[in-house]
């Protein structure tokens, strides 16, 4: 399939030292600063939006401190919290491009959210004559880096200017992955951008792993892909599968993730899972 290639040598950041018992905390060390992970894959459709908003509810659930940012024009991700983008005055393009403080974005809603807008679909130009244009939002997020234990990044479904800026701002990058041949293909384009990155921008930029979402155990397709996925990526396949169900559809027209919307149900569960991966498993991830 050509995808034995991919991830030949995983990008992933190793497990940070343990501090020394023999020294003391230093009380003048500056607070500890967010874990910015971006949700990237250039093909749309393959439930970004939801697993921002769905791993930000779960991790919040834990007693983190989350900001999510929505830098899709699309708005999706701020649709779901109950916000119309075509109505909102201020968004992530004034924070871009007139470098507004972030903070003046920022709405509290089930999360703390950076809203878009349909204004964000002119970023790219308007950006693309600036000096420093990729690290834009890196710069908008030093402000607010102490007052998180983790900001998501919504991104759209391109390799543009906007995913390059997630992208070069992230600490980690989770791919959301559909379960079915032509999203896997994908992969590849991912990886020679995040290559380009480190190369260039941001040498520690890491996969925390890839997540198959819109899984169907009842197909062979869906489970050879996971398959493949496995055998080309290992343990960076995420353990949780994120299966279809109409109740990631049904809780955005609610405005609330699904683990408000249906706090029992099996699709909050596969979110809580994943935030336990996440929590418990990112610094252990080290590959070769």
């Amino acid at each position: 399939m050509g995808l034995t290639r991919l991830l030949s040598r995983p990008h992933t950041r190793e497990q940070e030292p343990e501090e020394s018992e023999e020294q003391p905390p230093r009380t003048d060390e500056p607070p500890r600063q967010a874990a910015v992970i971006a949700f990237a894959n250039q093909k749309g459709g393959v439930a970004k939006t939801t697993s921002t908003l769905n791993l930000a509810a779960a991790l919040s659930e834990q007693g983190n401190r989350v900001l999510c940012i929505d830098m899709d024009p699309q708005g999706n991700l701020t649709m779901s919290q109950g916000l119309n983008p075509d109505s909102i005055e201020r968004s992530m393009f004034d924070v871009l491009v007139h470098r507004l403080p972030i903070e003046n974005v920022i709405e509290k809603t089930e999360i703390d959210l950076a809203v878009s807008s349909i204004d964000l679909a002119g970023a790219e130009l308007a950006l693309s004559s600036m000096i420093g244009r990729e690290r834009a939002l890196e710069k908008a997020l030093m402000a607010v880096k102490g007052n998180y234990d983790y900001i998501l990044i919504d991104t759209p479904p391109s390799l543009g200017l906007l995913t390059i800026n997630a992208l070069v701002a992230a600490d980690h990058v989770i791919v959301p992955v559909q379960c079915e041949y032509l999203s896997l293909r994908g992969l590849v384009q991912l990886e020679n951008t995040l290559a380009m990155i480190r190369e260039n921008l941001n040498p520690n930029v890491a996969i925390m792993g890839i997540l198959p979402t819109m899984f169907d155990r009842r197909t062979l397709h869906a489970r050879e892909a996971v398959e493949i996925l496995e055998e080309n990526f290992g343990d960076l396949v995420f353990k949780t599968r994120i299966k279809k169900t109409i109740r990631y559809a049904e809780a955005p027209v609610k405005g609330t993730s699904v683990l408000k919307y249906d706090p029992t149900g099996n699709a909050a569960k596969a979110y809580r899972d994943l935030a336990k991966e996440v929590l418990n498993g990112a610094k252990a991830r080290k590959h070769a």
